[in-house]
């Protein structure tokens, strides 16, 4: 299943996350180099959460989202996560969204703040996950 394969990603992603929260905001807003490492772990973390809600879709053969933002929408209505935390991996798809096609008129603070407070969704997110998937592969046996 390429779930595991993402399920890896992200966890790898988010060590990053947590070591990158070590770095002084004035380094972050100063440091080009230090931005990018950021924005690129930031940027891993959420395409993987995306890309393990898409497999768990295409799996359960759920309804099929139009958007990133949708695609939480579609597990917390199948009740695999919360509408609170869909809510809160929507956002990330956002931001997501922004660190890909706007990055050069990226608000650095609040991309800080972000590095700061939202690694908690990810975690939250990858812990459900794997409870999820290991429902699942136990009922098919």
């Amino acid at each position: 299943m390429r779930v595991f394969h993402h399920m890896r990603e992200l966890e790898e992603a988010l060590r990053d996350w947590e070591r990158y929260q070590r770095i002084p905001e004035g380094q972050f807003l100063q440091d080009r180099d230090t931005q990018n490492m950021v924005h690129h772990a930031m940027l891993l973390s959420i395409q993987s959460a995306i890309d393990i809600a898409t497999d768990v879709i295409a799996e359960g053969r759920l309804r099929k989202p139009f958007t990133y933002r949708e695609t939480f929408e579609v597990l917390a209505g199948e009740g695999i996560i919360s509408d609170s935390l869909a809510g809160e991996l929507a956002n990330l798809a956002g931001f997501r969204n922004v660190l890909v096609h706007i990055y050069w008129n990226l608000d650095l603070k609040q991309v800080y703040a972000i590095l700061q407070r939202d690694l908690a969704i990810l975690r939250e997110f990858s812990l459900v996950m794997k409870e999820h998937i290991a429902e699942g592969s136990s009922t098919d046996l």
